[in-house]
């Protein structure tokens, strides 16, 4: 699966805005997002669509669909309780 691309990332704009808000995340690249120094939360699109992988806990990544606004509202959830 290929990391997302500038168009993939444009439909994500306003989670990434959203994430922007987030003090303890740091955005090294567009949609890669750091914590603590360590890879976080990053982008990727196939043709089933865009999906995001998160390290939650541990040092495996989960990846989540994030296709749709509900998708990502989750999404987001689950960051802002991993970094509160």
């Amino acid at each position: 699966m290929k990391h997302a691309s500038a168009t993939a990332l444009d439909q994500l704009e306003p989670l990434l805005e959203r994430l922007h808000g987030l003090p303890a995340l740091k955005e090294k690249a567009r949609g890669v997002f750091y914590r603590r120094g360590r890879a976080f939360l990053h982008f990727h699109e196939d043709g089933s669509g865009l999906h995001a992988d998160l390290r939650i806990a541990g040092s495996d990544f989960d990846r989540f669909r994030v296709e749709d606004e509900a998708e990502r509202d989750a999404l987001f959830a689950l960051i802002r309780e991993a970094v509160d």
